[in-house]
């Protein structure tokens, strides 16, 4: 790797990019490559059966045209699965920002390096959950 951080030709480095999406974290690892996506060693088709969250997971490498050219190898843990989904396309967008920084500025501009900040939000006491109160009776 050269000292501006884009990749030489025929070398083997990974690119780490973290992402985070509610108690979801993954870290995805980027090289140059065929084309393979693996999420914590499955397939990324049988890792995200739903079609919105294979969609959610690939966006980035779709809308930077790298879906073939790179390798993609992610450790995801913590969460459910959409959240994980969530936690890759953040972590894949960060990783190609490393990988080509000319992509950064429309990474940037169409919210793929935009942390996603909802969490879930807190049970209250005297409540029986976030906002859910127990039940009320008159008489």
């Amino acid at each position: 790797m050269s000292s501006t951080g884009t990749p030489l030709a025929g070398t083997q480095t990974w690119f780490l990019g973290t992402g985070r999406r509610k108690e979801s974290v993954a870290r995805v690892f980027l090289k140059a490559g065929s084309g393979k996506f693996t999420v914590n060693g499955r397939e990324v088709a049988s890792y995200f059966p739903n079609h919105a969250w294979k969609h959610d997971a690939t966006e980035p490498l779709k809308f930077t045209s790298l879906a073939d050219q790179v390798d993609v190898k992610v450790t995801a843990h913590g969460g459910g699965v959409g959240g994980q989904a969530g936690a890759v396309r953040m972590g894949l967008s960060r990783a190609i920002s490393k990988f080509n920084p000319e992509l950064r500025p429309a990474l940037r501009k169409n919210g793929f390096l935009t942390r996603d900040s909802r969490m879930k939000e807190r049970k209250k006491y005297g409540q029986k959950g976030a906002r859910k109160r127990f039940q009320f009776t008159k008489r």
